[in-house]
């Protein structure tokens, strides 16, 4: 196969180019493995794209960019290279190499991407093909039953990305059906093996596997909705917390619901028989339907999503549980509303969407948060239970305790933190990906 020329070939090749005013040209004739290319180029040096080559292609760091990779840290963002891979083909496998050429790790480029390398592996002798997914998935399957035996009508997940050494594909069983997705169009060459694989492996009645449009438009592909096996027509039932709940894979969130709670829904609801409770940005029910189950007096759920709000109510009614509604709204406006009214709750969680999706984004987050958090306080009285969670990686735990900590500074309240919490234990954590630490539900008595 032939390698992709880029201007580093002509700069290590010691040739000269004169400049003038405007644009100096030059011949050039290459022999790489066997393959002649002739062209001519600019001062710019314009790229030649070329099918994916089977052989992995070498890509070389900025000076001193190496140390996070050394520590096995999966992502690569194209700022990071001296060699950014633009003139590559998305998917093409490529060795990872320090300024001064020695090897680091093996991974998938996609050029259209700030997120340009995924890494996958730091050992030269491990080759990136299917087999490396299936034995993934297997390792994957596997640690979910060192906690939990495989239950036919619940729901886990099952290969959560960089925690489970694929970044960029995230799988969740309902029942007897996967919701997969892709977060890296990279991966997106080996998309059909992976389906096939996890149908063969897990003996899945239907897969419904989806790249949402924002992610694809970040990783410049197309958006991907695909199904295999048995066409679901309608949504699936599973069972979670003693609830009989459904999914609706084809037009739900991410890949259907939210798995990454679950726990902690159940761990709640044990601070909530008796109380009067606001859910905020409640989805599809999931903190608030439990906490009814299990004896909450009263529950108020509120999310801006309607789709989402009437699934919550029919869940409250196919489980019987009449000391729930729900009501849409902005949860920033339905809170202010609630505060200027003068109204009062036992309990209030705030489960909001994520507010950082970037490290520019960290600081308008903890804003966001604290802002959220605030209005939650002036509604409970002393004695009362806030509920306070982040799906933000990029925002710490560290940071989200000092966010709270600067709303009690201002609210003048005493908190005292019952339970710091994160994610189910089928969202392990990459130790050299701290981003995979994502989930905080922290359990505070406010004073």
């Amino acid at each position: 196969m032939c390698r992709l020329l880029r201007h580093t070939d002509f700069l290590e090749s010691g040739g000269l180019c004169q400049k003038n005013d405007d644009l100096c040209w030059r011949a050039y004739f290459v022999t790489i493995l066997g393959c002649v290319v002739f062209s001519l180029t600019s001062t710019r040096f314009e790229s030649f794209a070329v099918t994916v080559s089977e052989q992995p292609i070498p890509l070389r760091l900025k000076p001193t960019r190496q140390f996070p990779f050394l520590a096995r840290h999966p992502w690569v963002h194209a700022h990071a290279l001296a060699e950014d891979g633009r003139d590559l083909e998305c998917g093409q496998v490529v060795d990872l190499l320090d300024h001064d050429g020695n090897w680091i790790a093996r991974g998938i480029l996609n050029p259209a991407s700030r997120l340009r390398i995924r890494l996958y592996v730091f050992d030269s002798a491990i080759a990136i093909d299917e087999t490396l997914w299936a034995e993934r998935i297997d390792a994957a399957v596997r640690r979910r039953r060192m906690t939990v035996p495989h239950d036919a009508q619940t729901a886990e997940r099952l290969v959560f990305s960089e925690s489970d050494l694929i970044s960029g594909l995230i799988v969740d069983r309902y029942a007897d059906c996967l919701g997969v997705q892709f977060t890296s169009g990279a991966l997106l060459r080996w998309r059909d093996s992976i389906l096939d694989y996890l149908q063969k492996s897990l003996g899945a009645r239907s897969i419904v596997a989806r790249m949402d449009p924002r992610t694809a438009k970040h990783e410049g592909v197309e958006e991907i909705e695909t199904c295999l096996g048995d066409v679901i027509s309608e949504p699936v039932l599973y069972r979670q917390n003693d609830l009989d709940l459904v999914v609706d894979l084809q037009s739900g969130q991410k890949t259907g619901g939210f798995l990454d709670q679950r726990c902690n829904h159940q761990a709640v609801a044990r601070y909530l028989r008796g109380r009067r409770v606001l859910d905020v940005c409640c989805y599809t029910g999931g903190f608030g339907l439990v906490a009814a189950k299990q004896g909450a007096a009263e529950v108020l759920g509120i999310d801006s999503s309607q789709a989402a709000i009437d699934a919550a109510a029919a869940a409250s009614e196919r489980n019987g549980l009449n000391s729930i509604g729900f009501q849409k709204g902005d949860c920033f406006d339905m809170l202010k509303k609630f505060a200027q009214e003068g109204r009062e709750f036992d309990a209030v969680i705030l489960d909001p969407p994520r507010f950082a999706g970037s490290r520019h984004q960290i600081d308008s987050a903890l804003r966001a948060y604290g802002r959220l958090n605030s209005l939650a306080l002036d509604m409970l009285p002393p004695g009362g239970i806030l509920v306070t969670c982040s799906c933000s990686g990029r925002v710490s735990r560290a940071d989200f305790l000092n966010m709270l900590l600067d709303v009690g500074r201002r609210r003048r309240r005493d908190m005292v933190v019952m339970e710091n919490r994160g994610p189910s234990p089928d969202h392990p954590v990459a130790i050299s990906c701290p981003e995979s630490d994502y989930l905080k539900c922290l359990i505070v008595e406010i004073r």
